[in-house]
């Protein structure tokens, strides 16, 4: 029996990261420590009541937002150099960029009853002006610091757009505001670096990003994944269960698919190739397991939270829909395993090489616990701005009392400056993507691309939905997640509301295509970064991720065809198209595998085989296919055409695998 160490795989995770930054040392290491601290403690004043209850000062929310501007964004400017060349030093420039950074955003705090009095946003004083576009620059080249240099690029273009759209031509013109006025709606207003993605980072990210990195920190990642080996690590193909499951958890935690493939793939991609994965294959497993992982409640990733803010949802209630999805995701992605490991003849890890699962449970129980204190405080309390911070007290609490990895000071140092840089890169991107909220609500083009969308697609609502989809996968390859949401959050999806699709529905099918990209060639950077350590092609790695993670590909259209999939609806309802849902991925995962269960591999006579397969895979999409008025078909009529299609699968399938038995024979 062993014990699983993830500490090279979180290593692994560590450097990638880091990468790109300059080491924080000396002064620069102290700022990030204290703008973190400083961070949190103001987050707890707001968000617990702290000053109404003690009768001290309570900041206008505005406010709030330039103090975290004002700690936060300096050290972006720290952390990344402004090129390749400046990453073991910080040149005298940089310092200067962190002092602007810092002292603007606290004179607009300072300033904040003068601002909303006089109407700044509007009409403000010449010093204020400068200022603003002072301001405008600096939130840029932290967002291209941060995020890179295709966000950048975009948040830039579009930002500046209400000036130039009296020159721009076409569907997109439209009448040109005075740069000052621009710049004033920028820094000033609720809509633009001030709006939606910052009061969801302020609000909401800030609490869940102190519990994820807590929750690595303190042993979170070693003991998934010794509950993942312990319990499937000895089936076949366990190590590839084992990365479904370890992922799933993990990702919950990090909030990036990137760092989730190298923390996990380190030990489950060599375990897999162990017991027979090709490189190829076992790297794509990882990535989408990873990939899926941003998508897993209760801890989605930060776009969940601007969700929440956007569409005015209470965070619990994302947390609930989005269960159904990724769980019929992961069955995909554990059926196709399955059976390709049942078509392999695979087996597991000996057992002498596994932890026990009584051994995992009492070294980790307190992680289950605190889970399950998340889980109420979020979907019974109601509480899900309080409830991280609770469940991160709890959790350090115990910590420094079971033992296994009680904190030195050192530990809790790392622990600070670790969420200080989280903090700085997140508040430096979500500050950039609001100017893309803030150029289309300024400029007035929302509606007329919304109508414009309406008319192209002809009041058709599945070329729509096609259209958002590949918006989605192409804003996904060169913007983040959170950015490529929020800009059709604004602009696609209040066309597909408009055509009486539920709300909440069309914006998880917008976040779920935007995270296709991860696993999609030819971008996909989980697979590339898995392949690196199978030590295979990345374009190999990726289609094999692409066909092990298609149900994402058709998840997302069913549950908004029919929210009925993401729990919204009668129960009998949801009852028949959960149930039609599991049994459609099963017979589409056993398509696309080559085996189905009850008869074996289907890999006989390729004359009837590959059409059985074929017929095999558009029955399951069918049956998963909920029924509805946009489709056409009531959920009966579907199950009819799918029984139709399996079973002239099932009969070729089985005829090729007759006569492949029979030419063996001979």
């Amino acid at each position: 029996m062993t014990m699983i160490d993830t500490s090279e795989g979180e290593k692994a995770a560590t450097a990638a990261e880091l990468s790109s930054q300059r080491p924080l040392t000396g002064l620069a290491r102290l700022l990030t420590a204290i703008a973190a601290v400083a961070s949190i403690v103001m987050a707890v004043y707001l968000i617990f009541g702290v000053g109404p209850l003690l009768q001290w000062f309570v900041p206008l929310e505005t406010q709030y937002f330039y103090v975290l501007l004002g700690l936060l964004l300096p050290i972006v400017f720290l952390m990344y150099p402004m090129n390749a060349g400046a990453r073991d030093r910080t040149p005298w420039y940089d310092w200067t960029l962190a002092l602007a950074a810092c002292a603007i955003p606290f004179y607009f705090a300072f300033r904040g009853n003068d601002m909303l009095n006089e109407g700044w946003e509007y009409d403000s004083p010449m010093h204020a002006k400068v200022l603003s576009f002072a301001m405008w620059a600096i939130v840029l080249e932290a967002l291209r610091r941060a995020g890179g240099t295709a966000i950048f690029a975009i948040c830039l273009v579009v930002s500046l757009y209400p000036i130039f759209a009296g020159y721009v031509p076409g569907v997109l013109g439209g009448q040109s505001v005075a740069p000052e006025v621009t710049a004033g709606f920028h820094i000033f207003g609720t809509e633009s670096i001030l709006g939606i993605p910052m009061n969801a980072f302020a609000n909401l990210v800030i609490g869940f990003l102190v519990f994820g990195i807590a929750l690595q920190m303190t042993g979170g990642g070693a003991f998934f994944l010794n509950l993942a080996f312990s319990l499937l690590g000895g089936r076949r193909g366990g190590p590839a269960k084992v990365a479904i499951f370890s992922s799933g958890l993990m990702g919950s935690m990090s909030g990036s698919v990137i760092t989730n493939v190298l923390t996990t793939g380190v030990l489950t991609i060599p375990a897999m190739k162990r017991v027979g994965f090709r490189p190829a294959y076992a790297g794509g497993v990882e990535a989408c397991a990873s990939t899926g992982g941003v998508l897993m409640p209760p801890v989605m990733g930060a776009t969940a939270f601007v969700m929440a803010s956007f569409i005015e949802i209470p965070y619990a209630q994302i947390v609930v829909a989005a269960i159904f999805p990724s769980l019929l995701y992961y069955l995909g992605l554990f059926l196709q395993i399955d059976a390709y490991s049942a078509r392999e003849k695979m087996k597991g890890l000996p057992a002498s090489e596994l932890p026990r699962i009584g051994r995992v449970l009492l070294d980790g129980w307190f992680y289950i616990t605190i889970f399950v204190v998340l889980m109420v405080m979020l979907l019974y309390l109601q509480r899900e701005a309080q409830a991280p911070f609770y469940a991160t007290a709890a959790l350090l609490l115990i910590n420094q009392f079971s033992g296994a990895h009680r904190w030195a000071w050192k530990d809790l140092e790392a622990f600070v400056v670790a969420v200080g840089r989280l903090f700085a890169e997140l508040a430096a991107i979500l500050a950039g993507v609001g100017l893309i909220i803030g150029a289309l609500s300024l400029s007035g083009k929302i509606g007329s691309i919304t109508y414009t969308l309406v008319q192209l697609a002809g009041d058709n609502i599945l070329l729509l939905l096609l259209m958002g989809a590949v918006t989605s996968f192409i804003l996904g390859i060169g913007m983040t997640v959170t950015a490529a949401y929020l800009f059709l959050a604004v602009t696609l999806a209040p066309a597909l509301t408009g055509q009486g699709l539920d709300k909440l529905a069309v914006h998880l099918f917008l976040l779920y295509w935007g995270m296709i990209s991860f696993i999609t060639p030819p971008v996909a950077l989980g697979a590339y970064a898995a392949a690196s350590i199978a030590k295979s092609s990345p374009m190999k790695t990726g289609l094999e991720a692409m066909r092990l993670g298609s149900i994402i590909y058709f998840v997302p259209f069913f549950f908004v065809l029919n929210p009925a999939l993401i729990g919204n609806g009668q129960f009998g309802e949801i009852v028949v198209v959960l149930v039609s849902a599991i049994a459609g991925i099963a017979l589409l995962c056993a398509g696309l595998q080559g085996y189905l269960w009850g008869v074996g591999a289907l890999d006989g006579n390729g004359l009837f085989a590959w059409p059985g397969r074929v017929l095999l895979c558009l029955s399951g999409i069918v049956l998963a296919l909920p029924g509805s008025e946009y489709i056409g078909f009531t959920h009966w009529e579907l199950l009819e055409i799918a029984a139709a299609l399996g079973v002239a699968g099932v009969g070729l399938a089985w005829m090729g695998r007759r006569r492949g038995h029979a030419a063996a024979a001979a």
